[in-house]
């Protein structure tokens, strides 16, 4: 069984910072692609940065420059730096893997969610 834990959420002043971090455990192989997703209150949820298991990023346009994603691959973890947090960043953020398990197949896994109130 595989598991994604994300932590680091809470609440913030607008232009504050936050880290969030994302753990996968259990029966894993390999870890390909990996990322962070946010859904608003009312909204659909949207990407806000992928990453490659090579380190090959990209993100939104709404947060480029303000938001940096990483990853540590000998701990199978992503991150997401935060910065110059807006009202508008408010929302829960998910994280998000494909991973290769021990038992030979392919799958996608979310995090539970942690959420993100960044207040005016």
């Amino acid at each position: 069984q595989v598991q994604l834990v994300e932590s680091g959420g809470g609440l913030v002043q607008a232009g504050g910072s936050l880290r969030l971090s994302c753990a996968a455990s259990g029966s894993i192989f390999s870890i390909n692609a990996m990322g962070w997703y946010r859904q608003a209150p009312g909204k659909q949820r949207e990407l806000v940065a992928p990453i490659t298991s090579g380190g090959v990023t990209n993100c939104a346009d709404s947060v480029k420059g303000r938001f940096t994603i990483s990853r540590d691959n000998a701990k199978n973890t992503v991150y997401l730096q935060m910065n110059s947090l807006k009202p508008e960043d408010t929302a829960v953020y998910y994280c998000n893997a494909d991973i290769f398990s021990t038992s030979g197949t392919w799958a996608n896994y979310w995090g539970q969610g942690t959420q993100v109130t960044v207040s005016s």
